[in-house]
């Protein structure tokens, strides 16, 4: 060993400058061990703080996703009630909760549902529209297949109950249309029938006038005495025909025959004057038809006919006319309008024609 490097063998002036030289080597270790453990505090401290921040980023995180899926939860309880009850408050609210979500997938498929939603309170107005207007119009064809029509497009299972609500509610008012039409053509068959009846016994009534009209034009028989007794107590003469419910008889026809020459005037009839110039002991007849000035004509009975429409046993519409056809038009107009069909849904109607 180096006798120099042992510090007893040092001198004064080398053991000062060794022991300064040990005190800074012995201060450097220990600053140097002192940073060192400052170093690795710090560290720890920052490994602490980074350790909470990741935490409460976690926590935070949790709570987010917690309330996502309350929001989905309220969203989700919302459109239910709005699918079964779809008004517009509930519409309103359904669209407010769903803009607290924040999941694009889940707010796209909530928004669509809302549409469904508006679309469908759409079809089903529709559907009570067009059904109520036939109601109102139940003879018309065109409103019935827009009804049907906007009825089928009623697909949601949200609607099945509107559905067949309305489906009934058509086919009762078919119903009571085709009811009401096949009535209508079975009282025009009717009426048509009984028209011809009447035409043809008109004109039997007008050919039985004629005849009775043209033999008591050549018949001077007939006296005197006895044709002012039937003026007298006020016989009508139907010339050949009846009187009856619709129409009346052909022309009255009286004649007044005087004999022996002498003249017997008629109580006021109005027509022509006939002279018949007869050969015989009783010189010539004159039958003087309106030659006093008596009453100014022969008396006529005008029939009216009286066209009237009840409901449930009380005549509602009637009114009074000079022919029967005015007054089967009247009654057919009438049984035909809106009013009165809208009335046969609920009341029992008649209708008819008789003399006034």
């Amino acid at each position: 060993m180096n006798k120099n490097l042992n510090p007893l063998n040092w001198t004064k002036k080398q053991q000062i400058i060794g022991g300064a030289v040990a005190i800074v080597l012995i201060g450097g270790v220990t600053t140097g061990i002192v940073n060192h453990a400052n170093h690795q505090a710090k560290e720890r401290k920052i490994e602490a703080l980074k350790n909470k921040k990741i935490k409460l980023c976690k926590a935070r995180a949790e709570k987010a996703k917690q309330l996502e899926k309350s929001n989905e939860a309220d969203s989700k309880k919302l459109l239910d009630i709005t699918e079964k009850t779809p008004t517009d408050k509930n519409i309103k609210l359904a669209e407010a909760s769903i803009l607290k979500v924040k999941n694009a997938e889940v707010k796209k498929a909530f928004d669509n549902q809302v549409v469904g939603i508006k679309n469908r309170v759409k079809l089903e107005t529709e559907a009570k529209t067009a059904v109520s207007n036939y109601q109102k119009d139940a003879m018309n064809q065109d409103k019935y297949k827009t009804a049907q029509q906007a009825v089928n497009k009623l697909t949601s299972s949200y609607s099945k109950g509107l559905k067949d609500t309305l489906n009934k509610q058509l086919a009762t008012f078919k119903k009571q249309a085709d009811d009401a039409t096949k009535a209508q053509q079975a009282k025009s068959a009717s009426d048509s029938k009984t028209k011809v009846t009447n035409t043809n016994k008109e004109q039997s009534d007008s050919t039985g006038n004629t005849t009775n009209n043209s033999n008591n034009a050549n018949t001077g028989t007939d006296s005197q005495s006895t044709v002012n007794n039937d003026v007298a107590s006020g016989s009508n003469f139907y010339g050949g025909g009846s009187q009856n419910n619709y129409s009346q008889g052909g022309s009255n026809t009286f004649q007044n025959n005087t004999n022996s020459g002498s003249s017997n005037q008629g109580q006021g009839n109005s027509g022509q004057n006939n002279s018949n110039s007869n050969t015989g002991g009783n010189g010539s007849n004159t039958n003087n038809d309106g030659s006093n000035g008596g009453n100014s004509g022969q008396p006529t009975h005008t029939t009216k006919y009286l066209g009237w429409v009840s409901v449930d046993g009380v005549r509602r519409y009637s009114q009074t006319f000079n022919t029967l056809g005015k007054a089967q038009s009247y009654v057919d107009a009438t049984v035909n309008s809106a009013e009165v069909i809208n009335l046969g849904f609920e009341y029992s109607i008649r209708y008819g024609v008789e003399p006034a």
